[in-house]
């Protein structure tokens, strides 16, 4: 830090200017944290102190400028790995803080003190091939710590040791309010063995906070910065908080957008973004929603006019406890050479932990779109991508769920439907389906919820007694539904249902199910 002395009036007065954040990118060969003589900076790596980017000289030196409440974190390259914590949290920055948080109900960063004289960063040599998985979490948003247990046991348990997976994140709604459960979910996560990153969500904010700047201090406190970025082979991600708390239309509650020091963040980043590299956008609410005004025009426009020179991109978003596929054209603003795809990724808490108990005494929290509770499989290959949407505690093959009446009346016209919910599926889908060994008939996409979702509440609201567990959301549309006719001119009995379902990467899924036709009753 830089200090000024001035003399006034015959007094030594002295205070402190800004000064500079320095230090070095390190490679650390012998992995105890710090630099050795021996050990040779890294060239040409990003640094940021969340507004400015800057990279390395070739002895892997930095500096930045410095204020009184700010995180300083190293924008990994490809090639290397971090360190992670004994909760496999990547540290890849330092927080200065010299006064530490505000005062909030719940606790953020302790005072930090001085800056250290170097702020350095370590890194470790890693093999980083242009082909990898990612596995990505929606809302765990667990509300009490039997929640908490109800996301390890339905969804980290069936990850846990994962192999050929390099990292994973969660796309915020951590927690649901009550910021001490931040502890119990970074527990359930480690188990898990992979190095994980995440997202703030509106869910994990300090809501007692009167600038949206201070709203992350809890977070900030346990995961770091909450606007931050890292690259992975050829795919550069870019992490940021979309929340804006409190909305600044009337200083309540909140609405989706970003600060201009965010957007200024993104636009320094990719100065040094090769054009040709994927990037990865992750925040918590999605660029749009259904109904409403969620996010604010003017910052989803200058985000998409930074990327506008990238054809290779990708939004990961969570928040609506639906899945849904959006694309954006230059009529929504976009001017990239391809549409940009967006990705609301479907929960791990599903409909916020409701519905009947399954055989483990968790609840089957199916969301309102019909969508079963998962994650996500994000397959990377250089600058091209793939998504798998995993269904918890099913095969992976199980990628959509076929609705037909039990018994139709044979001979007769009926208003029934066969209706396949492909829990990934968009209007660039092909849905067929065929009865028994006839021939292939092309699916109609309706917008209406699925009726095996609205069956299942029903259930609730006429049972005679109440189910263990609690009742499900009221149904909402579903953006992934399609509709088939019923042949009832066939024989008397079962007839078999095959659909095959074609998405976006081209991969072929199937499943099948069965309706009987039986003479009409007079």
């Amino acid at each position: 830090m830089i200090k000024l002395l001035l003399t006034l009036g015959g007094l030594g007065l002295c205070f402190t200017l800004s000064g500079q954040v320095k230090g070095y990118v390190f490679e650390d060969n012998n992995r105890n944290g710090k630099k050795e003589r021996s050990e040779a900076g890294v060239a040409g790596v990003s640094v940021t102190n969340g507004v400015d980017v800057v990279q390395t000289d070739a002895r892997g030196y930095y500096e930045l400028p410095e204020n009184d409440d700010q995180i300083i974190a190293v924008i990994k390259p490809s090639g290397y790995a971090l360190p992670v914590n004994a909760d496999n949290l990547p540290q890849f920055y330092y927080i200065h803080k010299p006064g530490g948080s505000p005062k909030l109900k719940y606790k953020g960063v302790s005072p930090t003190g001085k800056l250290r004289k170097n702020t350095n960063f370590s890194l470790y040599r890693s093999e980083e091939p242009d082909t990898f998985t990612a596995l990505v979490f929606g809302d765990p948003q667990a509300y009490t710590k039997e929640e908490i247990h109800y996301f390890y046991r339905g969804i980290v348990a069936e990850v846990e040791g994962i192999s050929d997976i390099p990292f994973g994140i969660s796309l915020g709604d951590l927690v649901g309010d009550d910021l001490d459960l931040f502890g119990p979910y970074t527990d359930a996560i480690r188990k898990i063995g992979i190095p994980w990153y995440n997202v703030m969500g509106n869910h994990d904010m300090n809501y007692d906070a009167g600038e949206d700047r201070y709203s992350d201090e809890t977070y900030e406190s346990r995961f770091g910065p909450n606007n931050y970025a890292f690259n992975y082979g050829k795919v550069h991600f870019i992490i940021l908080d979309d929340i804006l708390y409190p909305d600044p239309r009337d200083g309540k509650g909140y609405w989706g957008g970003f600060r201009k020091d965010q957007l200024d963040f993104v636009e320094n980043d990719l100065k040094y973004v090769p054009e040709d590299h994927l990037i990865v956008l992750a925040f918590h609410i999605p660029l749009s929603e259904p109904d409403g005004d969620a996010f604010r025009d003017k910052d989803r426009q200058r985000l998409f006019d930074l990327l506008s020179n990238y054809p290779n991109t990708l939004s990961l978003s969570a928040h609506t406890h639906l899945q849904k596929q959006d694309v954006f054209t230059r009529a929504e603003g976009w001017k990239g050479p391809r549409p940009h795809h967006s990705y609301n990724v479907g929960t791990t808490s599903g409909d916020w932990y409701s519905g009947k108990l399954n055989d483990q005494g968790i609840p089957v929290s199916t969301m309102r779109d019909g969508t079963p509770k998962g994650y996500a499989f994000i397959r990377f290959d250089g600058n091209r991508y793939a998504v798998d949407y995993k269904v918890a505690g099913a095969p992976a093959t199980y990628q959509m769920n076929i609705f037909s009446p039990e018994v139709v009346a044979r001979g007769r016209r009926t208003p029934a439907g066969i209706y396949v919910n492909f829990f990934m599926g968009s209007a660039d889908d092909v849905v067929e389906y065929r009865i028994d060994n006839g021939s292939w008939k092309s699916m109609k996409q309706v917008e209406e919820p699925d009726p095996s979702y609205v069956r299942d509440v029903l259930e609730w609201d006429t049972t005679p007694s109440l189910f263990p567990g609690r009742r499900s959301s009221n149904p909402v549309i579903s953006t992934h539904l399609w509709r088939g006719t019923i042949p009832t001119d066939l024989e008397a009995g079962k007839h078999t249902i095959t659909v095959r379902a074609t998405d976006r990467y081209g991969k072929v899924h199937s499943a099948t199910s069965h309706y009987t036709l039986a003479d009409p009753v007079d």
